[in-house]
């Protein structure tokens, strides 16, 4: 089937549910990922962009996040239990390409509540579904070079490093990052998508 960008809708899932940002989400965002340690591996270009008030962060947000182009950008709220409804972070799918089939998954920041839980993986496998179910056959997934957090847990997806890309976009330090990239094929991931599946299952919930 040929590719075709999805349209706006919610991913639901056993442990999250990702639904597409509105604005109005912004404060509860904020609570979750507006702290110096999630912006330090990389997120929103580093620890010069992160900033340590609503309104900063508004401004920041404002800006960042692709509100009136074909990016889908989604907020991840808990499913279930004591923090049923919390907002714990954001991940986007952009840079489709359908006549290369192939669509990138990044901008993801979590709250340091739900680190090494179920949260990301879910995520990672719910938006790399959605993207195969509309005939992509690539997904990137991309990190800074010196973020070993992030580049471990996308290696820990099954994904395929690819290389670095030298001098590839500034930081908001102004300094220019080396990126390390990745890949997921669709014919790779049925198998992928079972461990992934596994993971959840054994992964501590929240």
């Amino acid at each position: 089937m040929p590719a075709t960008i999805p349209e706006p809708t919610a991913l639901v899932g056993s442990v999250i549910r990702l639904d597409p940002i509105g604005k109005s989400d912004l404060p509860a965002l904020f609570a979750a990922i507006g702290r110096p340690e999630v912006f330090a591996g990389g997120y929103g270009g580093g620890p010069a962009g992160y900033r340590d008030t609503y309104e900063g962060f508004e401004e920041f947000a404002l800006r960042y996040y692709a509100w009136d182009e074909q990016d889908k950008t989604f907020v991840a709220r808990i499913l279930g239990g004591a923090r049923a409804g919390e907002v714990v972070g954001t991940s986007t799918l952009a840079d489709f390409d359908v006549k290369r089939e192939s669509a990138h998954l990044g901008w993801t920041a979590w709250s340091p509540t739900v680190w090494a839980t179920a949260v990301n993986p879910e995520a990672k496998l719910l938006m790399i579904d959605h993207l195969f179910a509309h005939g992509f056959g690539r997904v990137k997934l991309q990190a800074d070079e010196l973020n070993d957090r992030s580049r471990a847990a996308i290696l820990k997806l099954g994904a395929t490093f690819e290389g670095i890309v030298r001098r590839d976009m500034r930081r908001a330090d102004g300094s220019w990052r080396n990126t390390a990239q990745f890949s997921i094929l669709a014919d790779e991931w049925p198998g992928l998508r079972e461990r992934l599946r596994e993971r959840i299952e054994a992964a501590p919930r929240v």
